[in-house]
């Protein structure tokens, strides 16, 4: 058929549109990309949506650049798929970079489609959800690529909080291109065929002499476990997608609206004998906190969000009665469970989430208190630790509290501890909740009783009985209890028949801060 016929005949014209637009940068860019690994823009879209739900917008928008030859060159789509369309139901608003059409550079054009999906969005209230593949800024058009950056990272501020936002890194995304994800609120990357970062190997090369390779500077692996970038790191593209729908299962579709509801066979009242013998006696013995997590969720299922990053806490979603909750959990196997600069920022930022979109906390609570040292102090640990005070003093969703072992100083008091309006916590029979340590709380309070006798057998008999003294005292949650501190004190193999009665009774929780503009949150 020629190009006059399609002229002459408006629905053979529409369809070679259509065909063209389809094709991206062509046949021979759309094999490069399978070759390197990757779906096109078009596949990701259809893997990630209900099976014919998407909507096309803006199929035949092109660039308006006169500069360098490109006027030559316009491919209808401009090297950005858009629309909307539905997961497991409903509604979400997408963007897919297409990296086949010069190199999935960001134009003044595209640009001005992905606003307005994004506008299209938090208009409707529904997520909107990101698949970066791109090479940066179309340098052919200068300030114009610049300023739709700008005009993307607005929104992306001004949906925060509003609607959910998900960003999958699915090949680079350098240079400005890396702030719009970073504002989002989870970001997925792709191991070996995805890489994030302000300045790439070539540039750092030339300014600092380091050698570095693009994996090493910013890949999935050290986004997901060093810098924390990163939140998920999946092993292929179609885990990643898979990912992004499991994520969106947990979320509501805005911030007016609850998450959604899921229907669970798993009793509420179940017990887990098992859950009596996982916490030691000893009380600097290590041991899994998510065995508790799986012990007690809906079915053991629990999505844990950055595994790789600040290990010390464990935080993600999860399930109660098939309602979403996220937890947040200190991890003794690692830094004894320690709160640190990472593990305050990882925790802050969830907590934050859930708040936003009406998600309820779940916080289990086994914390020797802040992690000492210089590194932590000249890092800033003590702002950066106020993030999660803020965060959870701040959160007005239901929040339970289970204290599994210890909680110790300032960090109890962090942990969504009663004082900063948690709504039920509760502890094992075997918590301690103290400023610190037997060992170390004897030797502050008896230090000159000890030092007076000179005996070493005496004096070490006399250490013993003040210690046992002390953790009489303090080493069990009874103190706390009598105060109020803890409203329900619970065996282990029941902490899932409390929690979901805890949550239950919160369900109709109302809950606001005091007016104003916003916070002023220790950054």
């Amino acid at each position: 058929m020629s190009r006059d016929t399609n002229l002459s005949d408006p629905l053979a014209r529409l369809a070679d549109m259509e065909r063209r637009a389809a094709l991206g940068g062509g046949q021979a860019r759309i094999d490069k990309q399978h070759e390197a690994g990757k779906l096109t823009a078009r596949e990701r879209i259809a893997a990630f949506l209900d099976e014919g739900s998407f909507v096309e917008m803006d199929k035949f928008v092109t660039h308006r650049c006169a500069d360098f030859g490109m006027q030559e060159q316009k491919i209808l789509g401009d090297g950005v798929v858009t629309g909307h369309g539905t997961v497991d139901g409903r509604m979400v608003c997408v963007f897919a970079q297409d990296f086949t059409v010069f190199g999935g550079s960001l134009s003044g054009a595209y640009a001005q489609k992905i606003c307005k999906v994004m506008d299209l969005a938090t208009k409707i209230g529904c997520p909107v959800v990101g698949l970066n593949d791109s090479g940066g800024a179309r340098i052919q058009e200068g300030v114009e690529s610049l300023a739709g950056y700008a005009d993307i990272f607005l929104r992306n501020v001004m949906a925060s909080g509003v609607v959910p936002q998900l960003s999958a890194i699915m090949g680079p995304c350098a240079g400005g291109a890396v702030y719009s994800p970073a504002i989002t609120d989870f970001i997925l990357m792709v191991d070996h065929t995805s890489y994030m970062f302000i300045t790439g190997p070539e540039v750092i090369k030339t300014v600092t002499h380091e050698e570095v390779t693009k994996e090493q500077l910013g890949g999935a692996f050290t986004h997901g476990g060093k810098s924390g970038v990163s939140h998920f790191t999946e092993e292929d593209e179609l885990a990643c997608i898979a990912r992004l729908r499991e994520l969106l299962s947990f979320m509501p579709n805005n911030n007016h609206e609850d998450p959604p509801v899921r229907p669970c066979a798993d009793p509420a009242n179940r017990e887990n004998l098992a859950l009596d013998s996982v916490v030691p006696a000893e009380s600097n013995k290590p041991y899994d906190i998510k065995k508790i997590i799986t012990g007690i969720v809906d079915e053991g299922a629990f999505l844990e969000v950055h595994k790789d990053y600040a290990k010390n806490i464990v935080v993600g979603f999860a399930r109660f009665e098939g309602r979403s909750v996220g937890i947040v959990a200190n991890q003794p196997q690692h830094l004894a469970g320690c709160l640190d600069i990472d593990a305050s920022v990882k925790a802050a930022r969830f907590v934050r989430f859930c708040d936003c979109f009406n998600i309820p906390l779940v916080t289990l609570v086994d914390v020797p208190g802040f992690l000492p040292g210089t590194a932590q102090e000249y890092g800033g640990i003590i702002k950066h630790g106020a993030k999660l005070l803020y965060a959870f003093a701040e959160a007005t969703v239901p929040k339970v509290t289970l204290i599994t072992r210890k909680a110790y100083g300032g960090a109890y008091d962090v942990m969504a501890s009663k004082h900063i309006r948690a709504d039920i916590n509760l502890a094992y029979p075997g918590a301690e909740i103290a400023v610190m340590g037997s060992d170390g709380a004897v030797n502050i309070i008896f230090r000159s009783e000890l030092d007076k006798i000179k005996d070493e057998t005496e004096r070490a008999a006399a250490r013993a009985k003040f210690t046992a003294e002390y953790r009489e005292a303090f080493a069990n949650p009874y103190k706390a209890a009598s105060l109020g501190y803890i409203d329900e004190i619970v065996r282990p193999s029941e902490s899932r028949a409390a929690i979901c009665r805890a949550l239950r009774t919160l369900r109709n929780k109302r809950q606001s801060n005091l007016p104003r503009k916003h916070g002023n949150i220790p950054l």
